[in-house]
């Protein structure tokens, strides 16, 4: 996207840069994007799109991929072109979108630390063969009251720090993972000359494209990059938004890829914590690892939307509501959220949020471009994005 709008600024008609810089550490600005894109996806990724799609998985996985490669272009075009004018505030409809989307963060927000937890007690759950609905509700709901009751005592800002660990221990478990599943696919060749692929489960075209379209969430986090202006120029930003996709989106693909052959064994049961039995079945000493890479990338990612919410609604009431208010509101309607949904519901219900999120920063998209052959596409992305705000469902 840079490449093609940084060239030339028609694309925005900006031609100043007013983005303070204070550091341009690619990789720290690289680390933040990734840790929200690997956060819950590959947990879950694979049994959402074996029962929707089942041999086809590899093919709908890029689908999923290009549509949150040209939704993060919206992204990184308004870091280059929206932020100057917000900045200037000389547009009325730019700030007033951009207002509206800040408030849809924030309810993005609150469903994915639902979902966040919601995946970190269905993996420990299932340790202990005590993954029932109830149970994953109730330990939902006291995990994210451990973590209201900390912000509300001022000590979240801290934990923090766990998203840098949390990601290193992601990337780590995924690598392994992809090498064991890898190894499990060469044998099975070997000893079968061909892979055996999970049956076509009997669904309609449109079940089919509305279960994926509820995969939004799965590739979702790009857009972080969009609000650490403070730390970084919007060049560093820039490029972190778009090599986190071509990175995370790379091995999402690749692993699936890799986990299809590996999918028979679930005879057709589908559940959230389906790789558990996945990795158990490549390697028998992958479970507990693995566990531990879900609670602790579950647990930073939770913390981390839960700050970034309490900020988006401190910013979006003009401070008149302190931050501890935030983490109240986040914590009650996420422990609200716990009992009324399943883990694919909820994740179908994260993806229409973050849709219609990113349907408003079309909008802010729209309002600052000023070059026709763009302003199509973002037209093209809203309706996309459109589809699944409307029509997005839970596999299952």
């Amino acid at each position: 996207m840079l490449s093609r709008i940084g060239k030339s600024e028609k694309h925005c008609g900006n031609t100043t840069e007013t983005n303070s810089v204070t550091t341009n550490n690619f990789s720290s600005a690289i680390s933040t994007p990734l840790a929200s894109i690997f956060g819950s996806g590959f947990l879950v990724v694979v049994p959402i799109l074996a029962s929707a799609v089942g041999p086809y998985s590899v093919l709908a996985m890029a689908v999923v991929a290009i549509v949150a490669f040209l939704v993060g272009g919206i992204v990184r075009h308004n870091i280059l072109c929206a932020e100057p004018v917000l900045a200037e505030g000389s547009k009325r409809f730019t700030v007033i979108a951009e207002r509206f989307s800040d408030l849809a963060l924030v309810l993005a927000y609150v469903v994915s630390v639902c979902l966040y937890i919601h995946i970190l007690s269905t993996f420990v759950l299932a340790n202990f063969d005590l993954d029932t609905d109830r149970n994953k509700s109730i330990l939902t709901t006291i995990i994210i009251g451990v973590i209201t009751v900390i912000g509300l005592l001022g000590g979240l800002k801290p934990l923090e720090k766990l998203e840098r660990w949390a990601l290193y221990v992601t990337i780590l478990i995924l690598a392994v993972l992809l090498i064991m599943f890898g190894i499990y696919d060469a044998n099975q060749f070997l000893a079968q000359r061909h892979f055996t692929l999970p049956e076509m489960p009997e669904r309609t075209a449109w079940e089919i494209v509305t279960i994926v379209a509820g995969m939004l969430i799965v590739v979702q986090g790009f857009e972080t990059t969009r609000y650490l202006g403070k730390y970084f120029d919007s060049v560093t930003r820039i490029r972190a938004s778009r090599w986190s996709q071509y990175f995370s989106l790379s091995i999402y693909v690749l692993f699936v890829a890799l986990a299809l052959p590996i999918v028979p064994v679930l005879n057709g049961n589908y559940a959230d914590n389906s790789l558990i039995k996945l990795a158990a079945t490549a390697s028998l000493l992958l479970p507990i690892p693995l566990i531990v890479a879900a609670s602790l990338s579950q647990f930073s990612a939770a913390v981390a939307d839960t700050l970034a919410a309490a900020a988006n609604i401190q910013e979006a009431s003009h401070q008149r509501i302190g931050t501890r208010w935030g983490y109240l509101f986040v914590g009650v309607s996420a422990m609200a959220l716990a009992w009324t949904n399943s883990t694919f519901e909820i994740i179908a219900l994260a993806s229409r949020a973050f849709a219609f999120y990113y349907l408003l920063q079309c909008l802010v998209a729209f309002s600052v471009c000023r070059n026709h052959r763009e302003r199509i596409r973002i037209v093209f992305i809203a309706i996309i994005l459109g589809f699944v705000l409307i029509f997005a469902v839970p596999a299952g």
